[in-house]
């Protein structure tokens, strides 16, 4: 089943045309002809605001329902939201990053990777009916991701089964060493910032060439952020929000503020208006750092600084 949406625009004003059909783009629908536009049933919602629009400035707007009384006719709608074209667009954008990726610094090739990751976001928004393209270019997007890490981020830990985080009592984690892997980035730089400033004062950090591998981290550390680590990713969430939630932190909304920017700048996902400056302040750090542990103080400025910022949630 479908609604069809039956449009006649009014001529003036001109911006409420521009509207609509930039409206009806975003929603993906199917156009059956000029003036005649098709939503699965289930999303009928969507077209109520143009309707409301369209009526206020003098036009004409209907929604009907629409079954198909045959399967040529079925055939015949389900192909007015055939996405394999707009999937191959992204595929050649995906694959032209690819090829950029060994000549890009590590601050621009994770900015267009982000942008990648969120133009497909968009397009599965919007495909109401997916098929074999969708899951291919996903396959596709994680192995970008894979080879972005591999370059730059070398034993980023996969996320753990998403499963029940057990609390924590911070009392027990006190002046210990915390290992994880080496010229830390934004999740780890956050997590180094957290433990020390909320869990455990005076920890001390231990930085590993391949925590994973070569060089496993020292016998009674407590690791964070790679494979194999007691503090990594757990389902959709980063090292950070995992310790967070780890040591009852979870619920602080100034720290949901910084979780927010740290998720995004580590995984994509819903932009965040902090987010472009926090990358290129942290990218600057580590130009002037090439000590970790320096880093690590620089970037806990920075992360005090966030979460005493104006605006911050109080």
């Amino acid at each position: 089943m479908w609604s069809v949406l039956f449009l006649t625009l009014p001529t003036q004003p001109s911006a409420v045309r521009l509207r609509v059909w930039r409206a009806l783009k975003t929603l993906g629908c199917g156009s059956m002809r000029d003036g005649v536009y098709v939503l699965p049933d289930a999303k009928k919602a969507l077209f109520d605001p143009l309707v409301t629009e369209v009526r206020a400035h003098g036009g004409q707007a209907s929604v009907l329902e629409l079954s198909a009384s045959e399967e040529a006719q079925r055939t015949e709608i389900l192909a007015l939201f055939d996405r394999t074209d707009a999937y191959g667009q992204w595929r050649t954008e995906a694959q032209t990053l690819a090829a950029a990726l060994p000549e890009l610094p590590e601050t621009e090739a994770r900015r267009r990777w982000r942008a990648v990751s969120e133009a497909l976001h968009a397009l599965v928004r919007i495909d109401y009916y997916p098929g074999a393209a969708a899951e291919q270019a996903q396959a596709e997007l994680d192995a970008l991701r894979e080879t972005l890490d591999a370059r730059f981020s070398r034993g980023e830990p996969v996320a753990q089964a998403p499963h029940g985080i057990p609390r924590l009592d911070p009392r027990k984690f006190q002046g210990r060493r915390w290992a994880t892997r080496a010229r830390p980035w934004v999740d780890r730089l956050a997590c180094a910032w957290l433990i020390r400033r909320f869990i455990d004062t005076e920890a001390r950090f231990v930085w590993l060439a391949d925590p994973a591998g070569s060089t496993p981290a020292p016998r009674g550390t407590l690791g964070f952020d790679y494979d194999g680590a007691r503090f990594t990713h757990v389902g959709a969430r980063v090292t950070f929000e995992v310790l967070a939630a780890s040591f009852g932190l979870d619920a602080d909304p100034r720290l949901q503020r910084i979780a927010r920017v740290v998720h995004f700048l580590d995984i994509g996902g819903i932009p965040v208006p902090e987010a472009a400056g926090l990358e290129a302040v942290l990218a600057g750090l580590r130009e002037v750092h090439a000590d970790d542990d320096q880093l690590t103080l620089a970037a806990a400025a920075v992360f005090d600084a966030l979460h005493a910022a104006p605006g911050a949630p109080a």
